[in-house]
């Protein structure tokens, strides 16, 4: 059986929130699916489980940062609402990678001929996509290259 495509999922688990009166999880779900027709009107298609992956990070990185803010500026109810909406759409990543299944990638990646950066980052990058923060791996290649 084929897999569900990402954003069916994400549309049966807002339906079965509304039906579980889930409030948070339906306010991030269907501001989520409306992030998701936005970017489809702006390309002029229909958005792949991978433009999924890629809005799905954004909206994570952008909530973990505002509740960076909140927190900073001592509102933690605010941060903590912030925190579970980053977690309910992190449920629909495939899991994270850990730094040393990275950094292998980092030596596979200048044993096959990257030898700066750029090359590296070129190599990796689309295979941590979504489960690996781009600065930390920015940084763990910068140290592989030192």
């Amino acid at each position: 059986m084929p897999e569900t495509p990402l954003k069916e999922q994400l549309r049966t688990d807002l339906n079965q929130a509304r039906r579980d009166r889930d409030k948070l999880r339906t306010t991030v779900l269907s501001t989520f699916l409306s992030e998701i027709r936005n970017k489809e009107i702006d390309q002029g298609r229909e958005a792949a489980d991978d433009d999924v992956r890629g809005l799905l990070t954004t909206a994570i990185k952008r909530r973990r940062e505002a509740a960076e803010q909140f927190r900073a500026g001592g509102r933690a109810e605010l941060a903590e609402k912030e925190d579970q909406e980053a977690a309910q759409l992190q449920a629909y990543l495939p899991p994270a990678l850990g730094d040393d299944e990275v950094r292998a990638m980092i030596r596979e990646a200048m044993d096959a001929g990257a030898t700066d950066l750029g090359g590296i980052m070129k190599a990796v990058s689309p295979r941590v996509k979504g489960r690996f923060e781009g600065k930390e791996l920015n940084r763990m290649a910068r140290e592989a290259l030192a």
